[in-house]
């Protein structure tokens, strides 16, 4: 679905109904491109805490983390070839018990919030504490981060059930 949506976005063709049963998920969606055989790079992540109906989530977010995610140009078609497509639906939230009560979202006087999907910390070869100050950075918080704000700071975990596409 997320491919040839992209597909269809830049040759006009309809997407085939997919093959699996509806349901409704928080989701985001991850565009990567594999370069020269090496590791591939994020091209693309943009997604949804708010439950959404998988197949509509799945076409909206496909083209949203293509071409929309203000970090990278827009996805072109001559990049399809060597793009990799991963769903990461999110499940089990609960809340935390402090900033550090998480395995591998900021108070001022302004809402703020962030997250980066389970698996990014470990990635990115992060501490927890690497990884709150990055979130607070991610929610747009320029000031200094100390210990007594991270301590005010509301977390919620959840787990994700990753699906790669290539």
């Amino acid at each position: 679905v997320l491919l040839c949506t992209l597909v269809a976005h830049y040759t006009g063709e309809v997407v085939p109904a997919p093959d699996f049963e509806e349901g409704q998920f928080p989701l985001f969606v991850t565009w990567k491109k594999m370069l020269n055989g090496g590791e591939p790079r994020l091209r693309g992540c943009i997604g949804t805490l708010e439950a959404r109906y998988i197949i509509s989530g799945f076409k909206d977010y496909a083209l949203t983390s293509a071409l929309r995610d203000r970090r990278f140009p827009p996805i072109q078609a001559r990049e399809l070839p060597y793009l990799e497509c991963t769903v990461s639906l999110l499940t089990d939230y609960e809340t935390a018990s402090n900033y550090l009560d998480w395995e591998f979202t900021h108070p001022d006087s302004t809402r703020r919030s962030a997250t980066y999907l389970p698996e990014v910390a470990a990635q990115e070869g992060w501490t927890k504490l690497e990884t709150v100050d990055s979130l607070a950075r991610k929610a747009s918080y320029a000031g200094l981060i100390t210990e007594s704000m991270r301590r005010k700071f509301r977390i919620t975990r959840y787990q994700s059930s990753l699906y790669t596409m290539h």
